[in-house]
């Protein structure tokens, strides 16, 4: 994996804080002159990973959000989402559309799913009470 550029910022699992992880992904990749489409996709799975760790993650505290952007060789766009929350007990059934662990607050359980489709590759590592990593990658097209 040869990167080319990176970013990396923390922030505190504040929801306001959600629409900040949009904002710096966007002004990274503009130096890609990424298509309206790919920017979209890519500040929805931001979007959704942040909202996870902040929503389930650390589900009524606040804790730290840590994330990391690389451009690699090739236009490829690698995200890293993580917290050290409370962990994914079984992420094989939070992956599964429309399961969530916070009916209370009206969450539809699409998260992974959109994050997925959006993406070329999704990986989801969880220990219990050690946190969330979520790793995503995708590939931009050329703009010729």
């Amino acid at each position: 994996m040869e990167v080319i550029n990176e970013v990396k910022f923390t922030m505190p699992s504040l929801s306001v804080n959600e629409s900040i992880a949009r904002a710096v992904v966007s002004s990274f990749l503009i130096q890609t002159d990424p298509s309206v489409d790919e920017l979209s996709e890519i500040r929805t799975v931001v979007s959704e990973a942040v909202t996870n760790a902040i929503v389930h993650g650390y589900r009524n505290s606040t804790g730290v959000i840590e994330m990391t952007i690389r451009l690699l060789k090739g236009r490829e766009v690698y995200i890293k989402v993580r917290d050290r929350g409370c962990g994914i007990e079984d992420i094989e059934k939070a992956m599964e559309p429309l399961f969530t662990t916070a009916p209370e607050e009206e969450r539809s359980g699409l998260g992974f799913s959109v994050m997925q489709s959006f993406t070329d590759s999704l990986k989801v590592r969880s220990k219990c009470g050690k946190g969330t990593i979520v790793t995503m990658r995708k590939k931009l097209k050329n703009n010729e």
